[in-house]
């Protein structure tokens, strides 16, 4: 049997060696990381991965994952990632026990998070969702927005605009991959040069990080590669 360790000595290479083929200054300054998307898992494969010096984690699910928060307190150096859709009612929940939000695509979400962010806890990572391959299937904010929500992050005081994220559409044509990536890629770029503390480009998972990692993703989500196929 496959141990949680073995897989993740696996992604750090397939991830390493993507990287080592890119020379640009983002990837001198901030090494590619593993986000371990562990939704759905028990929380004892999160604990496997943590005895083994994992620290990143996403979740979707918020019931679900503010249960493994609480459970897993004592362990205060994991970084909990909230991927998924935000919805209304769960934001207070998201906001008062993540470490990061990769998936905010709208300002009421954004106002809401910042509202409800604790005072007594550091700003609150924000990633911006955008749906670069205009999927009617996938989440994510339209590039004609994307100015307007960045602005409103930045000037939220508890909230910390770290970069952008994106889940584009499915298709095994590496090329169109590419594009989509690249694309991601020029809008981070674009928007770096307003806000220089933007530092993650969160694209790319198990299928196609190698695509991602060329264009200039700084992280990448693996599950089913660390943590098995979900039930």
């Amino acid at each position: 049997m496959v141990t949680i360790a073995e897989r993740l000595n696996l992604a750090y290479a397939r991830v390493e060696k993507a990287a080592q083929q890119r020379t640009d200054d983002l990837i001198t300054e901030h090494p590619v990381t593993i986000l371990a998307v562990s939704k759905t898992k028990p929380i004892e494969l999160i604990e496997d991965a943590y005895a083994h010096g994992h620290r990143q984690f996403g979740e979707s699910y918020v019931q679900e994952a503010v249960d493994k928060i609480i459970l897993l307190k004592s362990k205060k150096d994991i970084e909990w990632h909230f991927i998924g859709p935000i919805q209304s009612n769960k934001s207070r929940l998201v906001a008062e026990h993540f470490n990061w939000v990769q998936s905010v695509d709208r300002e009421k979400i954004a106002r809401r998070l910042n509202e409800q962010r604790p005072t007594n806890l550091m700003p609150l990572n924000v990633l911006i969702q955008v749906n670069i391959s205009a999927d009617k299937n996938k989440s994510g904010c339209q590039l004609e927005i994307l100015d307007e929500l960045a602005e409103f992050i930045h000037n939220s005081r508890q909230l910390n605009l770290r970069g952008l994220m994106t889940i584009t559409e499915q298709t095994n044509d590496k090329n169109k991959q590419l594009q989509y990536f690249q694309q991601m890629k020029a809008c981070f770029d674009r928007l770096k040069d307003q806000y220089p503390q933007l530092d993650t480009l969160s694209m790319g998972m198990s299928g196609d990080l190698e695509p991602a990692i060329a264009a200039g993703a700084t992280m990448v989500r693996i599950g089913t590669d660390i943590f098995g196929s979900r039930k």
